[in-house]
Order: C-alpha cells, then sequence, then structure tokens
C-alpha cells in the first residue's frame, strides 16, 4: 500500500492524503533538486478488469481517494468516465498492451529460437505512446480532489507542459477529454506536425525562443516553470515537476511482468530522456524477479550516463542528497542543441535520474551510450522487420540492444519498448 512520498534528496516526508502534493515543499524556482519517491510496500499486482486500477492500493491517486473515504464504486464510475471521455477525442481507451516476440528482428541480430527481442507496443496506446500513462494519473488525482471538495482552489487552473513531442500529445489529448485548459511550451524549432495536432486538440501553444538574459537550460522548461509559480498545474512527465508521474507509469513494467510469467526476460534496453519512462519501468519490476536493466542514451546528449559513473564512485545509497555534483545539463557544441534522429531523447537534464540509479543498482543493470549510426540502424530494423510505425526515438532500445550485442547471450531473452508513432 502506497502511504505517502519522501524527497529523495532532502528527506521531506508527505501524506498520500495531501491534495495537489505534486513537489518538495523544500523545491522552489531556483532549486528543482528535489523528487517525490513514493513510499508503501510495493507488490507486483496482477492485471485489473480495467487497466486503470491495476495496482489497486499501489497506486498512489487511488490511495488519496481511499484516504479521504471515496468508496471503490465511485472510483471505479471515475475511471470509467475518464476513459469514455478519452476514448471520445483519441478513439482508443486506456488497455494492456501486447508483448511478444519479435521473431524476423530476433533472427536479423543473431538470437537463438529460444532467446530473442521482445517488444512491447505502446503505439496503439492513447495518444501513440506510454506518455499518457504518466499524465492520467495526474489527472485522476485531480478529478478526485475535485469531486471530494478538497482542492486547494475552486476553479480549474489551467494545466502546463514543457514539451514539443509525444507527451505534449499526450497531455493535450487527455486535457481536451476532460475538457480543462492546458499551456504547452514548446521550443522555436517544433515540429509543424505536432504543432498542428496540439492545435487540433484545443491546446494553448507557447513558442519559447531563448531570451538574452535565460540560464543555461530549456527556454520551454524555465517558462513552464514560471507559469507554475504563477498557479499553473504540472501536467508534466518529469517527477520533480509532478511526482504522480511516475505513479501509473509503473504499469508498462506490471504488464510486461505478468505478460512473460512463462519466458521471463533476462535484461531490458531502456532509452533515456527525461528518465521518468525508465523510472517508472524499473519501479514496476519492484516485488518480484527484475531483468538486468541497461539505459540508453546517445553520444549527443548523454547526461544520465555521466551521473551515473559519477553516482558509482561516491555510492549508491540515498544517491538523490548528491543530486548537484551527480547530474549536471548537457553542454551541446552545437549553439542550437544537440542532435539526433532520437529527438525525444535529448532532454539536457535527466530529472528522473535518481530512480534510474535505484533500478539499475537493483538489477545489476548498466547505462549505455550510443552512436548516431546505431540510432539510424536501430530505426531500419525496426521498420524492416516489424510491422509497427515507431519512431526513431521510440526504437532506440534497439540501438543500444546493437551497441551491446556482443555482451549478450544467443538464448538470452531481451525486451525493448516501442513508444511513439511515427508523427507526419
Amino acid at each position: 500500500m502506497i502511504v505517502g512520498y519522501r524527497c529523495a534528496a532532502c528527506g521531506y516526508l508527505v501524506d498520500i492524503a495531501t491534495p495537489w502534493a505534486w513537489r518538495c515543499p523544500n523545491s522552489s524556482l531556483t532549486d528543482r533538486h528535489h523528487v517525490l519517491r513514493l513510499m508503501g510496500v510495493h507488490r507486483r499486482p496482477a492485471l485489473d478488469s480495467h487497466p486503470l486500477l491495476t495496482g489497486g492500493e499501489n497506486l498512489a491517486w487511488l490511495a488519496f481517494a481511499h484516504a479521504h473515504g471515496l468508496a471503490d464504486t465511485a472510483c471505479e464510475r471515475l475511471v470509467e468516465e475518464v476513459d469514455e471521455a478519452v476514448r471520445s477525442v483519441d478513439g482508443v481507451g486506456f488497455h494492456v498492451t501486447p508483448v511478444g516476440r519479435a521473431d524476423q528482428l530476433s533472427a536479423s541480430l543473431g538470437f537463438s529460437d529460444t532467446g530473442g527481442v521482445y517488444v512491447k507496443d505502446e503505439t496503439g496506446g492513447v495518444a501513440g505512446s506510454q506518455k499518457s500513462r504518466h499524465l492520467v494519473a495526474i489527472l485522476l488525482h485531480l478529478r478526485v480532489a475535485e469531486t471530494l471538495g478538497i482542492a486547494p482552489v475552486r476553479h480549474r487552473p489551467p494545466l502546463a507542459i514543457a514539451s514539443c513531442g509525444n507527451a505534449a500529445i499526450a497531455a493535450a489529448t487527455l486535457a481536451a477529454s476532460a475538457e480543462w485548459p492546458l499551456r504547452v511550451f514548446v521550443p522555436t524549432s517544433v515540429n509543424p506536425a505536432v504543432l498542428g495536432r496540439l492545435e487540433a486538440l484545443g491546446a494553448t501553444v507557447v513558442l519559447c525562443p531563448r531570451r538574452a538574459n535565460d540560464p543555461p537550460g530549456d527556454p520551454s522548461l524555465l517558462r513552464f516553470r514560471e507559469a507554475i509559480e504563477a498557479g499553473a498545474i504540472p501536467f508534466t512527465v518529469q517527477g520533480p515537476e509532478n511526482a504522480l508521474c511516475l505513479d501509473y507509469g509503473r504499469s508498462i513494467g506490471w504488464e510486461i511482468a505478468a505478460q512473460s510469467v512463462e519466458a521471463p526476460l533476462d535484461r531490458i534496453v531502456v532509452q533515456v530522456g527525461g528518465g521518468a519512462f525508465a523510472t517508472s519501468i524499473g519501479d514496476g519490476f519492484r516485488g518480484g524477479p527484475t531483468p538486468r536493466m541497461t539505459v540508453v542514451q546517445t553520444a549527443a546528449c548523454a547526461p544520465f550516463d555521466r551521473a551515473w559513473r559519477t553516482a558509482q564512485k561516491l555510492g549508491l545509497d540515498d544517491i538523490g542528497f548528491d543530486w548537484a555534483e551527480c547530474m549536471q545539463p548537457w553542454e551541446s557544441a552545437d549553439p542550437n542543441g544537440p542532435n539526433s534522429l532520437a529527438t525525444g531523447i535529448l532532454d539536457d537534464e535527466t530529472y528522473d535520474w535518481v530512480g534510474i540509479v535505484e533500478s539499475l543498482a537493483r538489477s545489476k543493470g548498466d547505462s549505455i551510450v550510443v552512436d548516431e549510426s546505431d540510432v539510424a540502424e536501430a530505426h531500419r530494423l525496426a521498420h524492416e522487420h516489424t510491422s509497427i510505425d515507431v519512431d526513431p526515438t521510440g526504437s532506440s532500445g534497439v540501438a543500444g540492444l546493437l551497441a551491446m550485442r556482443s555482451a549478450v547471450g544467443s538464448n538470452e531473452r531481451v525486451g525493448v519498448i516501442f513508444s511513439g508513432v511515427t508523427r507526419r
């Protein structure tokens, strides 16, 4: 049962009954080196009749509802209402996405019949990626607080996110389904296809050029944080900005574990940008056998890999207390920032690095940095040897597997997650 949160950087405790407990109270506009981690017994649940209820009291949003006396029947009605509204906007509701052996891809990489590559396909999920899983727990918490009349304000402040890709589209989809206003802070280089989709979903798009007096870092994130300080709700896939994004994200790990009981994975290779994805998958494997996790970044932008090497030298216990020493924003030689086909993993900072360190330590895993040639080859292989229209970010777990293939036994079962449909 989830009972609350503990800040991994300062130890501050937050009770699960606290409404709108997005961030550690010690976090500030000038110090976001804090992240609330879920406290309680982590059980690996069976899959529920409705995916959004899988996890039961393992889910922070549901434990929050129960802490305030909201009955199971009311929670079930709320889930059905939210899911139906999402389906009306996106045409797809929340469901268990498939895991299966990619036979042709496995053969092309030289795996035996007993080993191989197992793909979890998130491209058929809400908004075409796993990002909606992270955001729906925030939405459910908001709806519970609204239903019970315990929200800190009576009106609906705007939701806000800094993203120009899958997270932004997922946020706009859920916001439209709830008829909740959303502001999306994007760089001036935003993909026109993404921009068009955001506008079609009714989001307010805010272009964020770099200002002369801006500190280092993503100007979109700076404008987003200013909006949060002005009262907007962080509807984002970054744990330091909203810890609830790490709640239902764990369902990816729960589903993989439940779908591979008879043939458990030996390894799992996960792409890393901001880090919530890998953190949630690792947390989802807690409470049972865990495949050895390897996380992947590109040579163009690898802040987590650098932090991981530093953390190993410092010692891995309570590593969040060493945040400033471990996690530094990536310095790109290009004034326009790092460049890669895998645009979704170019975050200059791995915001949820602490959870990834915990997962790598627990699974005896590691971090790997891949060349751009591996990213391109992985995308080619994914399209030639599967029927999944995944984008280069979503196939970059395969890039990690390519780079480490000589160290992986041909009889090993290796999991990757394809998340993010190609945007045209």
